[in-house]
This record gives C-alpha cells, sequence and structure tokens, in this order.
C-alpha cells in the first residue's frame, strides 16, 4: 500500500494539467481520468517508521479525502480454487477459503483490538513430526 499523500499529489497534478480553462476537470478527481486501484486492505498497510497504529491507519488511501469518491468493486468468485483440483477437493477448498476471509475479517475469535486468539482448524495441523514438508 502506498501511502495516501502519493495518490493526493497525483491527483492534484492531474488536474492542474487537465483543467484547461472552461473544462471541469479541474473539479472532477484526477482531473477526469480513471485511475483504477487493486490490493487487499487485510493485508500491507503503509509503513510509517515509528508510526503508531493510528498515524499508519490515517496514512491508507481509505483516509483520504479521495476515499468518497472511490467506487469499490470485489472479486467475488475465487478463482484459484477450481484450477488443478478434482471436484471432491473443491469444497474443502472452499471452506478453507472461507475462513480465511473470516479470519481476515475479524469474525473468528471475538472482538479484539488488533489482537484475538482463535482455533486453527485441525485439518491444518502438520501430523507428520518427523517429515512436517
Amino acid at each position: 500500500m502506498t501511502h495516501k499523500h502519493a495518490f493526493e499529489a497525483l491527483d492534484r497534478t492531474l488536474k492542474d494539467m487537465l483543467g484547461q480553462s472552461g473544462n471541469m476537470n479541474n473539479e472532477r478527481p484526477f482531473g477526469g481520468k480513471v485511475v483504477v486501484f487493486c490490493g487487499d486492505f487485510r493485508q500491507t498497510l503503509p509503513v510509517i517508521q515509528g508510526g503508531t497504529r493510528q498515524e499508519i491507519v490515517d496514512a491508507s488511501l481509505c483516509s483520504s479525502y479521495l476515499w468518497g469518491t472511490c467506487k469499490v468493486l470485489k472479486l467475488t468468485k475465487n478463482m484459484r480454487l477450481t484450477v488443478g483440483n478434482d471436484k471432491s477437493k473443491i469444497q474443502e477448498t472452499k471452506e478453507f477459503a472461507n475462513w480465511l476471509l473470516d479470519l481476515g475479517e475479524g469474525k473468528i475469535g471475538g472482538q479484539n483490538d488488533g489482537d484475538a486468539t482463535f482455533d486453527i482448524l485441525v485439518d491444518l495441523f502438520i501430523k507428520d513430526t518427523i517429515d512436517p514438508i
């Protein structure tokens, strides 16, 4: 993830470049150009050296004035689940993927402030202690 200041600087630059007299591009986000962002907000946050939790969250794109103009699209089908798997494994893989999503969204382990305890699925345990790989 990139610091929100980079996106805001791009916004101001495109508004300056594309906002010629007589058009409204200097008032539209990114000078009227479509900009596509992609990522997973549950993964990497911006790095703020020595920053507090609040400073790190405040540096993310969703804390920018631009966030209100963004249209969020979500992928709904995990294509990796079915590639190379036989039909008997697909349901098991989907259940694991849903468990991972619930874990990432904080639905497992109850209320927490960033620290939580949760049970790992028994199927994920490494049972071979001699050669765990």
